[in-house]
């Protein structure tokens, strides 16, 4: 009886994977819908708020130490909710998931009004963002598309990032317009309407859990290149084991001291700019050129992981982060700040997604793991960003 059933499943498989095998293999337009997500996402919660750090300084008659404290909160609340996070992804899928942080990250950024009467109440509001922003990120993300994707899973993970990097290259100049135009409620309020009316109605329709949903395959390949993978379990590392592995605390290591350089450098960028005398729009510009180094190197570390080794292609990019680092204390100049978005922001997701979670792919629990590393990510920018205040 299950033989007759595996052969019925085959047969439909295989008609499904024929008739679509000339058109465009639907994982791509996962990847669009996740590349959507994206754009809405950390690029709206992140990447944005040095063109909001002045506005609530003069809003609220603050300091930047105060002020920041709220982005500080936020990252904070990233940190404790990141294994939660993880483990809801595997328990209930990512699409699940997915929508519903959207649809409340979206209602949060509307509703900030109702969380600005005073600077208390506002970091309440970073911290409600913080709370759903590993929803909104690449953790569950990734998930979607490691299941889509075998072989070009590199290539397609850095297609769907280039979300996060359009999003940082338009949204700080599109925020600081909003801002100087609406004021600061406003903007947000906007850009929560956009992730309302835009984000959700896509990923509603477009994101789909697994290519067997549609009776597809990973990469869309032919039902006789996977029958043999799929007969057989996986087997593999569980969460507890993954914890009490060498290369976990390697890992935490490299992503802690990277996250503390990326943050303490991205955060009060548009801010030390605008304390050197330049205007506000100009300097929301230094923030869409970082968000456009990292759309330039996305899809071409994406290419190069399905390519090299991994930890030999990080050290590479871990060595320009450095050099970055120390130039940017030498010469603040926007071709720095250029160079500092390709080679530390782009290693932080993309060697972090890619290494220690998809390469190991028989790794049972991968996103609980994730959430599991992102809190001493997030732990490391949240304690950079109090130390420069």
């Amino acid at each position: 009886m299950s033989d007759a059933s595996s052969s019925v499943r085959a047969s439909k498989s295989e008609e499904v994977n024929g008739r679509h095998r000339h058109a465009i293999f639907y994982g791509w337009w996962v990847v669009v819908a996740c590349a959507v997500g994206l754009f809405l996402g950390p690029p709206v919660g992140v990447f944005s708020f040095p063109v909001f750090l002045k506005p609530l300084m003069q809003e609220f008659h603050a300091g930047r130490a105060a002020v920041s404290l709220g982005f500080t909160l936020q990252l904070m609340a990233v940190a404790v909710s990141a294994p939660l996070a993880g483990w809801l992804v595997d328990r209930y899928g990512s699409r699940r998931v997915i929508l519903l942080a959207t649809a409340t990250f979206g209602s949060v950024l509307v509703l900030n009004k109702a969380f600005s009467a005073n600077i208390w109440q506002l970091y309440f509001f970073y911290i409600a963002l913080g709370l759903v922003g590993n929803g909104v990120g690449p953790i569950p993300y990734g998930s979607v598309v490691s299941h889509w994707f075998d072989r070009r899973r590199g290539l397609a993970l850095g297609l769907m990032m280039i979300g996060i990097g359009s999003g940082a290259m338009i949204l700080p100049s599109f925020a600081q317009r909003l801002i100087a135009r609406f004021g600061w409620r406003s903007a947000y309020a906007i850009l929560g309407g956009a992730v309302l009316l835009i984000a959700i109605p896509v990923l509603a329709s477009l994101l789909k859990e697994r290519p067997q949903d549609l009776g597809l395959l990973p990469d869309g390949a032919p039902p006789k290149d996977c029958m043999a993978g799929s007969e057989t379990a996986p087997q593999g590392l569980s969460a507890h084991d993954a914890w009490h592995s060498g290369t976990f605390w390697i890992l935490v290591c490299a992503f802690f001291l990277v996250s503390a350089s990326v943050q303490g450098c991205l955060v009060h960028t548009t801010a030390m700019l605008s304390d050197r005398g330049i205007t506000a729009q100009t300097a929301a510009l230094g923030s869409s050129l970082v968000g456009a180094a990292v759309l330039l190197g996305r899809v071409g570390t994406g290419y190069l992981l399905d390519r090299l080794f991994a930890p030999h292609l990080a050290a590479v990019f871990f060595g320009g982060a450095a050099l970055g680092i120390d130039l940017v204390q030498r010469l603040f100049q926007f071709l720095v700040v250029v160079r500092k978005g390709l080679v530390q922001i782009r290693v932080v997701v993309e060697i972090y997604n890619e290494h220690f979670v998809l390469r190991i792919r028989r790794l049972h629990h991968r996103h609980r793991c994730r959430g599991y590393l992102l809190p001493f990510v997030a732990h490391a920018a949240a304690v950079v960003d109090d130390d420069a205040h």
